[in-house]
């Protein structure tokens, strides 16, 4: 991976050094941590020197996966200074004490989405991590990609004039499929979880939403299960977003969903844009050539991973934009929100 020199607040992180960073594994429960296991040991910058599940044999397998010490106390963990980083994938449940623990110890935290259980303990979070002055990044990987990276710029620039109507998506069929029967199955389980499939996949497309139009003023939302395949576990929904600025916004997401063709559509007084199954058209008046008749492809590169993001970080190789605590807070409380907007049929403020 290309490096280059790191300026700027987050210079001061940087661990470049000959010798590999101390990274440890704290919980190893998300259905990503076998594709970030397969990051961390391509990436000759780093060991992963601990790994801690409080399910032994979750620990064994992702330690022996690593070349790992299998831990049964995460204070281990905290109390090594060696270990610069920690990555968090355990259930979502056990996100605050986990997170807590490694900013009272200064160590750099990737968790994975969503941050937290809900808004109270999400923020409580990104209180901590500001306070301790360590990186941050969690796995909001639709940033990174070249059309959404467009995008932002377009609307940055004012290339779509007056926004008035977006739409994000973010579907797969994993119910459908019985993804989270064995290994996954806390996933559908809001108490573990913090949300079921409409949360779950809906905080991607929420992120590149408030990333690129701010914050959300209201929303309310229609959830619900369909098959019954994880009981009352919700399966799909629906969310309809007031954002600040005045533009309103649909959020669509779920596990019963045989495709997504549509993932993100701006629509503005003076441009329009979608992304068609992974393929971006775009329209604007501001813009030479973008007519929208065919698909747009000056785009610029694909970032890193956000796992690779915070490797580099950390590593004071090169840093590109984390996804800060704030963030990552502020999307559990607009996804807390959306829920009891659906429950109760109400318009709901986000905390």
């Amino acid at each position: 991976m290309a490096t280059a020199a790191v300026s700027g607040p987050l210079a001061a992180f940087g661990q470049a050094s000959s010798a590999p960073v101390a990274f440890a594994l704290a919980g190893a429960a998300h259905i990503h941590t076998p594709n970030y296991i397969q990051i961390l040991k391509q990436r000759r910058e780093i060991k992963v020197k601990y790994v801690w599940d409080h399910d032994a044999a979750r620990a064994t397998k992702a330690a022996v996966a690593l070349a790992s010490h299998e831990v049964d106390d995460p204070k281990t963990i905290w109390e090594d200074a060696e270990v610069k980083a920690v990555v968090i994938c355990s259930e979502t449940d056990r996100h605050r004490d986990l997170v807590l623990a490694a900013a009272q110890a200064k160590k750099h935290v990737f968790v994975e989405k969503p941050m937290g259980i809900g808004a109270q303990d999400a923020y409580e979070m990104a209180d901590a991590l500001e306070k301790a002055g360590v990186l941050f990044n969690t796995g909001y990987m639709m940033r990174t990609e070249p059309s959404s990276r467009f995008l932002k710029q377009q609307v940055d620039e004012g290339a779509f004039g007056k926004i008035t109507r977006v739409r994000g998506s973010t579907c797969h069929n994993g119910s459908l499929e019985h993804w989270f029967d064995t290994d996954w199955r806390w996933m559908a389980d809001p108490k573990i979880a913090g949300v079921g499939g409409f949360g779950d996949l809906g905080t991607h497309s929420l992120d590149l939403l408030m990333w690129m139009f701010g914050d959300v003023g209201d929303i309310t939302a229609d959830i619900k299960s369909v098959t019954g395949n994880y009981g009352g576990c919700d399966e799909s929904g629906e969310a309809l977003l007031k954002f600040k600025n005045g533009i309103t916004g649909t959020l669509a997401a779920g596990w019963v969903d045989l495709s997504n063709p549509e993932s993100l559509m701006i629509s503005g007084t003076e441009g329009y844009a979608q992304i068609q199954d992974g393929v971006l058209y775009f329209t604007s008046k501001k813009v030479a050539g973008a007519d929208g008749k065919k698909p747009w492809t000056r785009l610029p590169d694909r970032l890193p991973k956000p796992m690779d993001q915070f490797v580099d970080a950390v590593t004071g190789q090169f840093v590109t934009t984390l996804v800060k605590p704030r963030e990552a807070a502020a999307r559990v409380s607009v996804m807390e929100a959306a829920y009891k907007g659906a429950a109760q049929q109400i318009w709901v403020k986000p905390a």
